[in-house]
């Protein structure tokens, strides 16, 4: 059985409320992390705790057990002087440690969200347990 310091190998399928898959592990090799260690969103990391090899189960995580609520203050518009140049909508930059999206850019400023992509949403993982180290 799967314990927190474990390091696991996990076959998983995300999907979104609507059914849409937005990770998967198939094609790859399997996904491998130390329980508890914080490598990946808590609830994935609860998911696997007591499972057996071969165990699959199908878990949903509200926001606060996944990437957490997207929040306000983590959409910052900065003075476009000090922004580098060439930046595209859409475009990742570094703020800091953080990876973000331009999500606007205007005449006087560059918007940038720091909120992660699926900021907010309930997941959905379908996992299957490969291995246990």
């Amino acid at each position: 059985m799967a314990q927190v310091g474990d390091t696991v190998s996990v076959h998983y399928r995300g999907t979104l409320d609507d059914g849409s898959e937005f990770d998967s592990s198939a094609g790859r090799d399997p996904l491998q992390f130390t329980v508890g260690s914080g490598q990946v969103i808590p609830g994935f990391d609860n998911a696997v705790v007591g499972m057996a090899i071969g165990d699959k189960k199908e878990v949903r995580m509200e926001p606060g057990d996944a990437y957490g609520e997207r929040t306000d203050e983590r959409v910052i518009a900065v003075p476009k002087e000090q922004a580098p140049e060439g930046l595209e909508v859409g475009q990742q930059v570094m703020l800091g440690q953080a990876p973000a999206t331009v999500v606007e850019i205007t005449d006087d400023t560059v918007t940038v969200d720091a909120n992660h992509p699926l900021a907010g949403q309930a997941l959905t993982f379908e996992i299957e347990l490969v291995g246990i180290q």
